[in-house]
């Protein structure tokens, strides 16, 4: 469902950051039970409510980034009694100090490190919800499928499948929806093949079924009901 909701805002607001939309389609999918609901919603949005979300959502997450930011600095210096530079006299050498004590340098790979497990910990989030979503959506189109061996394995293979894009992933989930209607044919044909001959198509060994046989045989007239006459 959110994949799809995604599509749509992705088409009415170009332009706008897809990551933004992308929480956007997220809080829409909370709300919505069906695909017309959904996109009743997107319909009612207009540009400058998209923007004001993307921009609040983004401020939230920029804010986190940078109060960690701030904190890890400020444990950092604690920790290496490190004092800000105050501004250097005219003619000295404002080269900072040879021999690793670079703080300038010290101080962005310290940050970066703090920055990489709050990186990590969204990405994580982000990549669990969109595997959620595309199951879903994978499920939604296996429910009509009325081969359940082929069900089983698709949900088995799709466990171990990674899409590297949105595009990726509907191009797999078109192909596997042409697979889903050439398995349900495979088992109205099985059905059809299982239910055997009409009783006056089976036929014996001299070419003439066994229910015409039967047919000419009792129109024969047999010894009781045959006419005869006297001789002359």
């Amino acid at each position: 469902m959110k994949e799809k909701i995604l599509a749509l805002l992705m088409a009415a607001f170009t332009g706008v950051r897809k990551d933004g939309l992308n929480q956007l389609a997220r809080t829409i999918a909370l709300q919505a039970a069906t695909e017309d609901e959904a996109k009743t919603l997107v319909d009612k949005l207009t540009k400058a409510q998209v923007d004001e979300f993307v921009k609040e959502y983004r401020a939230e997450v920029d804010k986190e980034v940078s109060d960690g930011n701030k904190t890890y600095e400020s444990n950092l210096k604690k920790k290496f009694d490190l004092v800000e530079k105050k501004n250097p006299e005219p003619g000295s050498d404002d080269k900072m100090p040879k021999g690793g004590d670079d703080i300038a340098a010290l101080v962005k790979a310290a940050i970066a490190e703090s920055i990489s497990p709050l990186q990590a910990k969204l990405e994580g989030y982000e990549k669990g919800e969109i595997a959620k979503t595309r199951l879903q959506s994978l499920s939604e189109k296996l429910s009509t499928c009325k081969d359940d061996n082929f069900k089983a394995q698709a949900l088995k293979d799709f466990g171990r499948m990674n899409f590297n894009s949105d595009e990726e992933f509907n191009e797999y989930l078109a192909e596997k929806e042409t697979a889903i209607a050439t398995a349900n044919q495979n088992v109205a044909d099985a059905a059809l093949g299982g239910q055997g001959k009409p009783f006056f198509a089976q036929k014996a060994d001299d070419g003439v079924s066994k229910g015409v046989a039967d047919y000419v045989a009792s129109q024969k007239p047999d010894s009781k009901t045959e006419l005869s006459g006297r001789e002359v």
